[in-house]
């Protein structure tokens, strides 16, 4: 199973299209410029821009293994080499494979996020969850692998994954958040985080972003709660007694660290 997010409710992207100030490029081969091809130019036959495109465009349509890029990009070929230069065609699941086994992960996560940045028509108001969860089944015991651990921004108006960054555990994101803040455009977005982001390193994160933030707060944490207290601030929004929340009553407020 492949792991790449794909955006909602957009159309492939041409690897043609001229940038202007009004319309900024959203093609594949100017945000992955820095993507460095691992392969020796000898034993190259396919480009890496026609592999990325190929495979982004397919799992946008609900490709979810090599074998279905393939099929995908052979039912398209024709299509594709409207925009593509592919010397030999659509290339075998096997290259898709080995090709993407090889690419710089981080690097790869980067300018993925860039592109869904600038193919995503984020309005004024949208609201960013970020929250980090562990992937299942992710762990191997024989090889001593730790579960894999991701924090991921997900925009409720376009239903999609912004941005995501692994960590080795979930005390780790405390320090995972700030990095995955630095890949995301938020200008003019709420961006909502559990109690495990209440820190003030984040909220100022968040608010050079131009953005702002809703923050849980629980009651161990003395020191904002007496301030928040003192300070006179009535909550804005009362969440009603549920019997499933460990928490009975939660309050959401503005408050400024």
């Amino acid at each position: 199973m492949l792991s790449i997010p794909a955006p909602k409710a957009h159309p492939c992207p041409s690897a043609g299209a001229t940038p202007t100030t009004e319309n900024p490029t959203t093609t594949i081969v100017e945000h992955f410029a820095n993507l460095k091809d691992p392969r020796i130019d000898r034993t190259k036959r396919h480009l890496l821009p026609d592999i990325l495109t190929v495979t982004i465009c397919a799992i946008i349509c609900g490709a979810d293994n090599w074998a279905d890029i393939e099929t995908f990009g052979k039912c398209k070929e024709q299509w594709f080499k409207t925009f593509l230069k592919l010397p030999h065609g659509i290339p075998s699941h096997d290259t898709f494979g080995r090709v993407f086994a090889a690419l710089d992960a981080a690097t790869f996560s980067v300018c993925f996020t860039q592109w869904i940045n600038a193919v995503s028509e984020i309005s004024h108001g949208s609201l960013v969850a970020i929250d980090g969860k562990t992937l299942r089944r992710s762990f191997d015991r024989g090889a001593e692998q730790a579960a894999i651990h991701m924090v991921s921004a997900w925009v409720e108006n376009n239903q999609l994954v912004w941005g995501q960054v692994k960590t080795e555990e979930k005390s780790n994101e405390i320090t995972a958040i700030p990095k995955l803040l630095e890949m995301l455009m938020l200008k003019d977005c709420i961006v909502t985080i559990d109690a495990m982001g209440c820190q003030k390193k984040i909220a100022e994160a968040i608010t050079r972003k131009k953005a702002d933030y809703v923050l849980s707060l629980k009651g161990r944490r003395i020191s904002l709660r007496c301030f928040r207290i003192t300070g006179g601030y009535k909550p804005d929004i009362l969440s009603p007694e549920s019997s499933w929340w460990l928490v009975r009553l939660a309050d959401c407020e503005r408050c400024r660290f």
